[in-house]
């Protein structure tokens, strides 16, 4: 690997938002609500307010923390593959927004007590086509993480905590604000 064709590492704060959001994202996964009728429990619904509300303080948080930081693309990456790289980022920003914003659509919906008919059918479809795309968009990011793996050109190692290139060690990166002039003697 040319350590001089690697693009940024991350701060220890964007790695810790970045898999601490799996984690919620996980858990969102795993508690779903099954049917519109859970909602009557008005201690699952004020649950479910909060749980989204959370979500998307946390995306939100994530998203300000990692606008700040560099491209961990090394600057070789063709132009198309940089474009596709903020499209899927980007997308998934706004997927997972939808998510819980449809989420709570939902279920400010059902308190007015519209539980039937063609409002509540349109929030669950927007819901459930902002899930298929987050899980669509999620699937091309991991892809692409295990292809930049593959390449070993320290996109992996940028972000990921086990595997890193060059048998497990740290991968050196230096930004163009951290690169210091050479001293001449």
């Amino acid at each position: 690997m040319n350590t001089a064709d690697v693009g940024q590492s991350y701060s220890a704060t964007g790695k810790f938002l970045h898999w601490g959001f799996i984690v919620v994202f996980a858990y969102g996964i795993f508690k779903q609500v099954d049917d519109l009728s859970q909602l009557e429990d008005p201690d699952f619904l004020r649950f479910e307010f909060v749980f989204a509300c959370a979500f998307l303080t946390i995306l939100a948080l994530r998203f300000w923390v990692m606008r700040g930081q560099g491209s961990a693309l090394p600057q070789s990456t063709p132009d198309w593959q940089r474009v596709a790289a903020k499209l899927v980022h980007y997308g998934m920003y706004v997927a997972l927004m939808m998510i819980a914003v449809t989420g709570l659509a939902i279920g400010v919906v059902f308190t007015l007590g519209l539980r039937d008919g063609a409002l509540m059918d349109f929030c669950i479809a927007a819901h459930e086509a902002s899930i298929t795309a987050s899980y669509a968009l999620i699937t091309l990011h991991v892809a692409a993480a295990l292809y930049h793996r593959v390449l070993r050109d320290g996109v992996w190692s940028a972000m990921v905590p086990i595997f890193k290139e060059r048998n497990g060690e740290r991968v050196r990166v230096e930004t163009p604000s951290s690169v210091r002039p050479k001293r001449r003697e």
